[in-house]
């Protein structure tokens, strides 16, 4: 039977469009991500991402054969986007990424589910979803966002070291819960490569993270450990200093600053 928390989303007419097309030429497609957890969390995702078991060529022969209009800029991540209904969607064939380090990576590409999702970052974020309402969750993802929890996948300390961004969205993410549950152990892991990250990650790339923090449904929580004694996290003054001795000053005047005037 159709998990009822699901039931809205597979009923989106592009989302099941994608699901006929594919099937129709004997192709497995799963949503992934994003919408899946939104929908757990009974919110609405607009931006819909789709794991795909066959490779980007094979996902532009279909859609083209269907007359979608497509962007192929993320063809070497094996990533297509499409525009169905006023819905982005992110089809992305599974993959694996070797050798990677920063924000750089290799990719081969896979038929095996879990090793797509292990590639991922956090555990809320590797939930896969079928066109019957069947959830595959390979590490308990369901279970930390009950929890209210941003768990990584694996080893926090590899993690990072391969997308130091993975810093800033771990911050991020704790904006979808109310009263989120913090893992003390990440404090000084993420504490002892946020400076790393400076040399990895752009200004812009960071700033652009950061302005995300700002629409999250409880965007206090990205920003301060206390909010009633205003105790901002550690990290906003570590990127405070870093911008201001790079000279940033669209990160520091249009990002940073507004921190402040949240709880003023």
């Amino acid at each position: 039977m159709l998990n009822y928390k699901f039931h809205k989303l597979l009923n989106r007419p592009a989302i099941k469009f994608l699901f006929e097309i594919f099937e129709k030429e004997e192709k497995e497609i799963q949503l992934i991500g994003g919408c899946v957890r939104d929908t757990i969390l009974l919110r609405d995702s607009k931006d819909i991402d789709v794991a795909a078991k066959f490779e980007p060529i094979e996902i532009i022969d279909i859609l083209t054969k269907n007359k979608i209009e497509f962007e192929d800029y993320a063809f070497q991540y094996g990533s297509i986007n499409v525009y169905l209904d006023d819905h982005k969607i992110q089809i992305t064939s599974l993959r694996e990424d070797i050798n990677q380090i920063g924000r750089h990576t290799n990719i081969i590409y896979t038929t095996d589910w879990f090793k797509d999702a292990a590639r991922r970052d956090f555990t809320m974020n590797a939930l896969y979803l079928k066109k019957n309402g069947k959830l595959n969750d390979f590490f308990n993802g369901v279970k930390d966002i009950e929890q209210k929890r941003v768990k990584f996948i694996g080893a926090a300390e590899e993690r990072i070291q391969e997308d130091y961004l993975r810093i800033f969205r771990y911050f991020r993410f704790y904006g979808l819960f109310d009263n989120p549950s913090f893992t003390d152990d990440y404090n000084d892991i993420i504490d002892n490569f946020i400076l790393q990250s400076f040399n990895y990650l752009s200004n812009d790339v960071i700033r652009q993270e950061i302005l995300k923090m700002f629409n999250m449904p409880f965007a206090l929580n990205c920003f301060f450990l206390n909010v009633l004694k205003k105790e901002k996290r550690k990290w906003i003054d570590i990127v405070r200093d870093h911008f201001i001795k790079t000279n940033y000053k669209l990160g520091l005047y249009r990002c940073i600053n507004k921190i402040d005037l949240l709880i003023n």
